[in-house]
């Protein structure tokens, strides 16, 4: 006897008749059905998990917000309707871990870089003004942290963080310029080395080595991809690189600044989760913010805003200021250039920024205003002085550009 019949049918094999196709279909469906549901759960899960976490990795600055809310009848008034402005802060404190290898925890801290982000209510462009910390200003009577309040006095710019806080440099600003400071972000030195790292590092081109103690920077000439401590290192050094003035610092940080902002705009960042994620949780959890940019959904808003402006239309520049005559290490605004800044940035239109001439003395990043553009820029009748009777010339400020910060 052969089994050719239990095989033909199968039955033999598997004790019973098989399903019909019909079944089989439904049950496979089915398994289907449920293993999309457990990814999907599951995807739902992680990304709320991913979301709660970096949403919770925020510090929102609620002290200085209350700080601003009792002097906001002194505070300028927006006159830009979907312009906004953002101070950031770079603060040198030495508390924490990751901050005490750069000198003793005093409880103190001042702002070692400062600078005014102006974003026009159309997006195409963005303007970065550093402020240098030496430049005198009027510092308003402020809050310290042991609740007692300074007087206000003519001093120099940086220590209003150390006074009072974000809130004191906040109103500083807005006294010394006259535009309303919406929104404010403070970032340490840990903070920045973790956002560095999480881009895969910056560009630079040195044009001499480095060899800075203080800054804990030692790099060679050539070009170079920076991170964590070295990065930190060649933002902050001073004393080994140029003349040794603040002047040159600040023109290193916008260059940076611009080559940071061209690698974060790069499909190397932007579509790559593996260097979007790490970003996303170094900058969360590095930054203190006003609470209105507190959240995830807060920076979402404002990185969505500026992810798409060209590269070359990321302008950096410095106050327009010059030695302070009874004390040269300090500097004083220069005006009416200044103003004229200010001005432009307060009302929101557009900045224009070139590099300075072969023959030009000025640094790039120094801010001032040529008296003659360099291309015969005007600007429509009346826009300026409201009379309509003719063009006005646009002014040209010394700076550079993200699109210029290209180590070449």
């Amino acid at each position: 006897m052969t089994d050719s019949a239990g095989i033909a049918g199968g039955g033999g094999a598997g004790g019973g008749t098989p399903p019909p196709p019909h079944a089989r279909r439904r049950r496979l469906l089915r398994r289907s059905c449920l293993g999309a549901c457990v990814l999907v759960l599951g995807g739902a899960a992680t990304g709320w998990w991913l979301y709660s976490r970096l949403d919770g990795n925020i510090t929102a600055d609620t002290s200085a917000e209350a700080e601003l809310r009792r002097y906001e009848r002194e505070r300028p008034a927006n006159l830009a309707t979907g312009a906004q402005n953002i101070l950031l802060i770079g603060s040198d404190s030495r508390s924490g871990k990751e901050n005490a290898p750069y000198g003793t925890d005093k409880g103190t801290q001042r702002s070692d870089t400062v600078i005014l982000l102006h974003l026009p209510a159309d997006r195409k462009s963005a303007t970065a003004v550093s402020v240098p910390r030496d430049l005198m200003s009027d510092i308003p009577s402020c809050l310290k942290p042991d609740g007692t309040r300074t007087a206000a006095q003519y001093a120099q710019f940086n220590w209003a963080f150390e006074w009072g806080g974000a809130a004191c440099t906040i109103r500083t600003v807005e006294k010394l310029t006259g535009i309303r400071v919406d929104h404010h972000m403070v970032v340490d030195f840990g903070g920045f080395k973790r956002m560095v790292d999480a881009v895969g590092g910056v560009e630079v081109c040195l044009k001499e080595p480095v060899d800075d103690a203080a800054a804990r920077a030692k790099l060679p000439a050539g070009l170079h991809t920076l991170r964590g401590e070295q990065a930190l290192g060649y933002v902050r050094a001073r004393h080994s690189l140029g003349n040794g003035s603040d002047t040159e610092r600040m023109q290193r940080q916008q260059q940076f600044l611009g080559s940071l902002v061209k690698k974060v705009q790069s499909n190397g960042v932007l579509l790559n989760p593996a260097r979007l994620v790490p970003l996303l949780d170094a900058a969360t959890s590095s930054v203190t913010t006003d609470p209105g940019l507190a959240s995830l959904r807060g920076l979402y808003e404002l990185v969505r805003g500026v992810r798409d402006i060209p590269t070359d239309q990321v302008k950096f520049l410095t106050v327009p200021r010059r030695p302070y005559p009874p004390n040269p290490n300090r500097d004083e605004l220069v005006e009416p250039d200044a103003a004229r800044l200010f001005e432009r940035l307060r009302t929101d239109r557009p900045v224009t920024v070139t590099p300075p001439k072969p023959q030009d003395t000025r640094e790039p990043g120094s801010g001032t205003a040529s008296e003659q553009p360099s291309a015969p820029a005007t600007e429509p009748a009346g826009t300026s002085s409201g009379t309509g009777t003719a063009p006005a010339p646009v002014p040209t400020f010394t700076g550079t550009t993200a699109g210029r910060a290209d180590c070449r």
